[in-house]
């Protein structure tokens, strides 16, 4: 893989390796950074990638050109991303057939391309670079810093941006205590949703009995629309290896293992090559720089269990048994990974690590709110202008990540609702929106911080949909060990689609509520304890259209099937036929220049003469 470098023997050939690549770099070369993260690469940016390798061998010029793939940019929405340096000009939306005009007037005559610029919907004005841009300006990037700048794919790209000069400190200069010390100082919490004292949790298992300790990585994101820790594995899997490796050192473990979702090709490839490498360099295996940490990892593939987020149910998996749950009598700190003390933490924690011994802890609790230190990647979905990747630091309010990164809500719907957690997260309205993102302020609204999912939704969402919709997934992933999950989800479920199918009984809400309690105060894990969240939130915000489904049988939000009904607006009716045609039942009737009608007794709400419609002249009502 990496044959023409040398083996690394102590901490100071990292620097030296690093100055030695620096110098190397030619100040007149030309670089074109191509995002393939899944995101860009789902629509064609390896590709891409591929055009400007071959038009750099063809350009035959004495300056050195370079194409190279990086990872997630963030900016999902407006992939593929191109970046040219030297200058970072910042294209969106390349097309294979704009690579040649790239290559011809940016990278060879340093002409900016303005139809490829990011444009401003309310100002019209266009940015040249990424840091003109809103959805990145109201960022700070820590674990996402070189994401977009670093090949993942070439150990020597991580190293020349400052890689492994963390460890190299750690081996050369600090004792495990004083590592210990300084991630207790940054004030680090995990970031996989629990919010446990990072530190706390590293010196609990290095003080535990029993040997060997495990070092494990959680790269199993389940949450639906959550792609927070694929993108740094993708992207950036050396920040998590030299994250767990600082975590070997300071806890005393000698073996580590990544457990990442199979449903992630990319990041597992990426992850595969990136431990080959860091071995070839003599940054894993035995006596790393010469020291006396020896700590290894192999990488293991989930099935796809959301359940195997749990600590104990993936640690099950990993030992080969089903995964699922246990009671957490003795912490997996002292019993973990076949009963020896396991120090697991999710990918985003991990990556935290080498910034923070770089800089110091006191300069990541800077960062922050007094309990919540530090920022937090979200995944930005849903009803919003600009769905993507984003970091920001903890404190910042929910209104500023939808409208000012996140550019609003699209098409001129208002604003409704967004959800935080994943799946057992809660629902959070409008009158929140100012509330200030972190682990405590969102467990108060009846939501929580989770692994960092947010879901925006519009008006046109019924939210009593959405509760049945995170009760139906938290049903299916449920591992069916204890029975409050089991049977109580089910029967959750069995009352949410009762009341979505028009057929709701007074009480219902109040057997829903009673559930949850059962749930919260019962249940094996975490999964079931919470999976009650989305529910009790809509309630307690949106009781409103509980009521409405119920008792008046009408779906305010007008998405459930047999609550709603489609009638032709006589005014906005051009009786052009269209509808009529298309209706698969013939329940629509009308003359020429007479507006038509949609026979309610035949009409099975199907949408196909809305959908048809080209003068938006059939409505829900």
């Amino acid at each position: 893989m990496i044959a023409a470098l040398e083996k690394f023997r102590s901490p100071t050939d990292v620097e030296t390796f690093s100055r030695a690549m620096h110098s190397k770099a030619k100040p007149d070369s030309k670089l074109v950074r191509v995002c393939i993260g899944t995101g860009c690469a789902a629509r064609g940016s390896r590709r891409l990638y591929e055009l400007f390798t071959e038009a750099a061998g063809r350009s035959g010029l004495d300056i050195q050109v370079e194409a190279k793939c990086v990872g997630c940019h963030g900016f999902c929405e407006r992939g593929p991303i191109v970046v040219v340096d030297p200058g970072g000009i910042f294209y969106q939306r390349v097309e294979e057939s704009d690579v040649a005009e790239i290559f011809r007037e940016t990278v060879l005559a340093g002409k900016v391309i303005e139809r490829l610029l990011y444009e401003d919907s309310q100002t019209t004005q266009k940015a040249s670079k990424a840091e003109e841009i809103p959805f990145y300006t109201a960022q700070k990037r820590i674990v996402l810093e070189n994401n977009g700048r670093i090949d993942p794919t070439k150990i020597q790209d991580y190293i020349t941006h400052g890689g492994y000069a963390a460890l190299a400190k750690v081996l050369s200069s600090m004792i495990p205590e004083d590592v210990i010390m300084e991630v207790e100082i940054a004030g680090l919490r995990g970031r996989g949703g629990g919010g446990f004292p990072t530190a706390r949790k590293w010196r609990s298992c290095r003080q535990a009995k029993g040997r060997p300790k495990y070092i494990v990585c959680n790269g199993d994101e389940g949450d639906p629309g959550a792609f927070m820790d694929r993108s740094i594995m993708e992207g950036n899997p050396h920040s998590v290896i030299e994250g767990m490796l600082i975590g070997a050192y300071a806890i005393g473990s000698k073996h580590g293992y990544i457990y990442v979702r199979n449903e992630y090709p990319l990041a597992v490839e990426n992850l595969k090559a990136a431990i080959v490498q860091a071995r070839e360099l003599g940054l894993l295996g035995k006596r790393i720089l010469g020291s006396s940490l020896s700590f290894d990892i192999d990488i293991n593939r989930g099935g796809g269990a959301f359940v195997c987020g749990e600590s104990t149910a993936l640690m099950a998996s990993l030992e080969g048994r089903p995964g699922i749950p246990r009671a957490k009598y003795i912490h997996t700190v002292e019993s973990g990974l076949r009963g020896k003390p396991t120090n697991l933490n999710n990918v985003e924690t991990w990556a935290n690590i080498p910034a923070i011994i770089n800089h110091g802890g006191k300069w990541f609790a800077g960062i922050g709110t007094d309990n919540s230190k530090g920022t937090k990647v979200f995944s930005l979905v849903g009803s919003v202008k600009n769905t993507g990747l984003v970091e920001v630091p903890m404190g910042i309010t929910l209104r500023r990540i939808i409208d000012e990164i996140g550019g609003g809500v699209p098409d001129g719907k208002r604003f409704k609702a967004v959800q935080t957690g994943g799946p057992s997260g809660g629902c959070i309205p409008a009158k929140h929106l100012d509330t200030r993102v972190d682990f405590d302020e969102l467990t108060k609204l009846g939501s929580m911080m989770g692994s960092g999912g947010m879901i925006v939704m519009d008006e046109s969402t019924c939210m009593v949909r959405v509760a049945k919709y995170f009760t139906d997934f938290l049903h299916k992933e449920s591992c069916g060990k204890c029975t409050p999950c089991r049977e109580g989800l089910s029967q959750m479920l069995c009352i949410l689609d009762r009341i979505t199918s028009g057929e709701g009984r007074v009480g219902d809400v109040e057997r829903l509520e009673e559930l949850a309690d059962l749930l919260e105060e019962t249940a094996l894990c975490a999964l079931g304890q919470t999976a009650a969240n989305p529910v009790l939130s809509t309630i307690r915000y949106f009781r409103n259209e509980y009521d409405a489904h119920i008792q008046d049988r009408h779906c305010p939000a007008k998405e459930c099937r047999g609550l709603f009904r489609y009638e032709i607006d006589a005014e906005a009716c051009k009786a052009c036929g269209i509808c009529m045609k298309n209706c698969p039942v013939e329940a629509i009737t009308g003359e020429k220049k007479v507006p038509h009608v949609i026979d309610q007794d035949k009409c099975t709400l199907c949408g196909t003469c809305r959908d048809k419609c080209p003068f938006d002249a059939v409505m829900k009502v």
